[in-house]
């Protein structure tokens, strides 16, 4: 049976060792509040708290259970969009930077999610960009010169071993080195409790119901109570009804992932040695990885993405996806054929322009810092965000960052 619309993160994980955080109530004063329960907000609570802030998340339903339930639970070391064409949207420069950052943030996600020693089926994995035709072989060339020319890694792999290490026929890819994958539920529950330990206040079923701002503090009102801070972080993923001026930077969209099946050990044999994630060069891109559940194997893919959807034809759509998914995997798998879903579900998403998400203030705000507009489909630009948010609040700015700003 195929569970449509549910997230297996959230199904997997034992109901008695799901936290629960009290509603907020009251009035105080902190240095910061955060707005939103998942990964991004959990890993900026953290980094706030750790670097000795007094720190309060708001969630406005349960920690995790947004669009983190719902992610694909990738660490990628890419931001997702073709290098060559980033660098036409925002100069060589911010592009180079862009970059960099991305695999840096993956890098230390990884190495934080060790050191805090999060239970997170943490796997390092390599990738793969595969171009399954000669001209999309041609635009991958093209991208490599041009991360070359920027002086970024950029290793290209050709059909015979792109054929032993994925067992999918293509004629080039090109290889990360440096991802990972996580249960984005597991580590978002990580990091709720490392902040927690550190000192943050953490309230679910808190929703931010109004801000008001002077010039000198904010003031994040909820059903329970007030907060005045210095610094508000919105770290939703998209804009909420509270910003809906800023929604014209944003498109809309929808990716959809399935979960299948335990995988045959015959067919898994068949399939590759199943350690590297594979990501083609098809609009829109999927993306498939290996999950490991109890000594089983499932094969996750995303893709087919679109427009959002209204939210009365949602679960149709779904149901079609997963369908479509299934059978575009096995055009990447003929031996998977037959293979039934077990799980398929949506997650919701803003893109911009470029591609990149706009991390930091914008100039009608004062005191907010966003986190909005990750289209990566991965789930390194959580890190990434709580590294740059915390350089804003500690007034101590990396150049780099500019590349995701709003004024971009």
């Amino acid at each position: 049976m195929t569970h449509y619309g549910r997230s297996p993160w959230l199904d997997q994980f034992p109901a008695s060792r799901t936290p629960s955080y009290p509603r907020h109530r009251g009035s105080m004063t902190v240095d910061a509040v955060v707005v939103g329960g998942g990964l991004t907000g959990c890993a900026t609570a953290y980094a706030l708290a750790a670097a000795g802030m007094r720190v309060v998340l708001l969630e406005a339903a349960r920690v995790g259970h947004g669009a983190t339930a719902f992610s694909s639970g990738w660490i990628a070391d890419d931001p997702g969009v073709a290098f060559g064409e980033l660098e036409s949207a925002i100069g060589v420069r911010a592009a180079r930077h862009a970059w960099q950052s991305w695999r840096r943030a993956a890098l230390d996600f990884v190495a934080l999610l060790k050191r805090l020693d999060v239970k997170c089926h943490l796997e390092t994995h390599p990738a793969v960009t595969l171009a399954r035709t000669l001209d999309q072989a041609a635009a991958l060339a093209k991208d490599q010169k041009a991360r070359r020319k920027a002086g970024l890694d950029a290793s290209m792999l050709n059909a015979r071993a792109i054929r032993g290490e994925v067992a999918i026929d293509a004629a080039a890819g090109l290889r990360n080195r440096d991802g990972a994958t996580i249960d984005p539920y597991r580590a978002c529950l990580g990091l709720a409790a490392a902040a927690a330990d550190r000192g943050a206040l953490l309230f679910e079923r808190s929703a931010a119901r109004r801000i008001g701002f002077s010039r000198k503090f904010a003031d994040v009102f909820t059903a329970g109570g007030s907060i005045r801070t210095a610094h508000v972080v919105i770290a939703t993923g998209v804009p909420t009804p509270l910003f809906k001026a800023l929604q014209r930077h944003f498109w809309f969209r929808t990716s959809y992932l399935v979960l299948s099946e335990r995988v045959p050990a015959r067919t898994r044999a068949l399939l590759g040695g199943r350690a590297t994630i594979v990501r083609d060069t098809a609009t829109p891109p999927h993306v498939v990885r290996w999950v490991r559940w109890l000594g089983d194997e499932h094969v996750l893919v995303s893709g087919a993405d679109s427009e959002e959807a209204p939210p009365r034809r949602r679960d149709k759509i779904i149901v079609q996806r997963t369908g479509q998914l299934m059978y575009e995997l096995s055009t990447l798998y003929p031996d998977v054929s037959g293979l039934q879903p077990a799980y398929g579900w949506a997650a919701d998403y803003a893109r911009t322009v470029d591609g990149l998400p706009y991390i930091g203030p914008h100039r009608n705000y004062p005191h907010h810092l966003f986190a909005f507009g990750d289209a990566s489909h991965s789930v390194t630009g959580a890190y990434l965000a709580s590294r740059i948010l915390l350089r804003h609040c500690s007034e101590d700015l990396d150049s780099a960052d500019e590349a995701f700003g709003f004024n971009r």
